[in-house]
């Protein structure tokens, strides 16, 4: 009897811990997305005259080969110059953002 006593408190201690330790896990997931502008070719002529002011200033003596522009107003610039091609990014105001 003492045994069987023994056994039953010995069964619901157990049940008692392992419920007490139950894990939970959670698992979270980021996720990074880098989304490139696009851009829109546009004439040399539909740039904003104070941009290639600004643009005329860095890059004299460099021709324009093509123009883009984004949808925030962002243009992408094909310049050359000795046979040495560069794109440069420049902001609306033509503020230089960097070459590419």
């Amino acid at each position: 009897m003492k045994n069987l006593f023994l056994t039953a408190a010995l069964v619901i201690a157990l049940s008692f811990n392992a419920s007490a330790n139950t894990v939970t896990e959670s698992t979270t997931t980021n996720t990074t997305i880098h989304q490139e502008k696009e851009y829109k070719k546009i004439e040399a002529s539909e740039i904003s005259q104070d941009a290639l002011k600004v643009i005329g200033a860095k890059y004299s003596g460099y021709s324009l080969e093509e123009a883009y522009v984004a949808a925030d107003g962002e243009y992408k610039l094909i310049l050359s110059k000795d046979g040495q091609k560069v794109t440069a990014l420049f902001t609306a105001a033509g503020e230089f953002v960097k070459e590419v």
